[in-house]
């Protein structure tokens, strides 16, 4: 096997040009295929690290009456949970309202958190700090929609809880940047405790967001949502992309494995004398269908080789600098405006499995005509 293996090696490099362009075509592939594995998998990880940091927390404990996905719900979507059963929860109430920024009628979901929360990243110590009646914080995408800035006042209307209207005016105490379309686009943030005093709802809440030290336990009227149910919608979406990036995977692997498969038919078709050569000096026909399958596997070995060398500084940058991805903005997904792509040793050594495996298939493929050539013939240089 040695043998067959420095044999193998020594006819690849005779090639030359050949040789190399075969190995220049699964390097390409190498890369491609692990730069988009990376790719996708940092958008998983921070989508699913941002949502955690800025919405769900480590879970949300949601009123039985509520529906995030329906909108009808809000008016009678809310609860009091037993004072006992409120450690490491933080409350938040959301009731529907409309605001008025320079004459328009903006529909919204107003919000109230408590204000020295820490579970979340939405700067609500700003509350504390504003001499507001009824302070407020937006996202920087509802501030662009509304045209609003950091102390203005702008018109609030609600319905309390026995649906009469009320207004009053608000002040925009500041402006959070978060890539969390759904803590930004169409809400506003406002103290929990004034919240409930402007729609007589005395300790109602919505949802509670759970800390980490949060124990599960069943309430009645209360369903629990953990951290896996929550992020369902970015798995989703990261499934879909990676179908788009298999079939990549597949145009790029069928174009590579059809040079390897043309280069070994070219070979056995050109080297008939070589291989008569071979049997007659002892070598059976098996062990030189080997021989010409390890060359093939070769390619995909080379390939991994230059593929690291070109590869790697091009990874190792990416990593640190990121990719810009402005156009994700307001997506359901959760993305930053740079995403850091993320390299695994599973996703690596997947891929090399993935390139070497069946390039050594369509190598075995036209290696099994050896066993049909005529070793006289194929000495006197005779067409198989």
């Amino acid at each position: 096997m040695k043998l067959l293996f420095h044999l193998a090696y020594k006819n690849l490099v005779g090639a030359g040009l050949r040789t190399w362009l075969n190995v220049g075509i699964l390097s390409f592939v190498y890369i491609i295929i692990v730069f988009y594995n990376g790719f996708v998998d940092g958008l998983s990880r921070q989508g699913t690290r941002n949502s955690i940091e800025w919405e769900i927390g480590n879970g949300e404990l949601l009123n039985n009456k509520y529906d995030p996905y329906n909108a009808f719900t809000l008016l009678d979507g809310h609860g009091i949970l037993p004072a006992d059963k409120e450690k490491n929860l933080v409350p938040v109430l959301i009731r529907q309202a409309t605001i008025y920024p320079q004459g328009r009628m903006v529909s919204i979901l107003i919000k109230g958190i408590e204000t020295n929360q820490t579970i979340l990243k939405i700067p609500t110590q700003l509350f504390t700090s504003s001499t507001a009646k009824i302070p407020a914080l937006i996202g920087k995408q509802m501030a662009a929609s509304t045209n609003l800035k950091a102390g203005d006042e702008i018109m609030l209307r609600w319905r309390d809880k026995n649906g009469t209207f009320d207004a009053a005016n608000i002040t925009i105490a500041g402006i959070f940047d978060t890539q969390v379309a759904t803590i930004d686009i169409g809400q506003i943030w406002i103290p929990i405790k004034k919240l409930r005093q402007m729609t007589d709802l005395n300790q109602h809440t919505t949802l509670f967001i759970a800390v980490n030290d949060y124990v599960n336990e069943n309430i009645s009227g209360w369903n629990f949502k953990s951290q896996y149910d929550l992020l369902s919608n970015i798995r989703g979406l990261i499934r879909v992309e990676k179908v788009g990036d298999y079939i990549i995977y597949l145009l790029l692997l069928a174009i590579a494995m059809l040079a390897i498969f043309d280069t070994q038919v070219l070979s056995i078709f050109r080297r008939q004398r070589e291989i008569g050569t071979y049997i007659s000096l002892g070598m059976t026909r098996a062990q030189v269908a080997k021989l010409f399958t390890i060359e093939g596997c070769m390619y995909s070995l080379f390939a991994t080789v230059i593929g690291a060398v070109f590869g790697t500084p091009l990874f190792i940058y990416f990593a640190h600098a990121g990719i810009g991805t402005p156009s994700m903005q307001g997506l359901a997904i959760p993305i930053a405006n740079i995403v850091y792509p993320v390299y695994g040793v599973v996703a690596i050594v997947s891929t090399i499995v993935l390139v070497v495996v069946p390039a050594t298939i369509v190598s075995f493929l036209p290696a099994r005509k050896i066993s049909q050539m005529n070793p006289v013939d194929a000495l006197k240089g005779k067409v198989q």
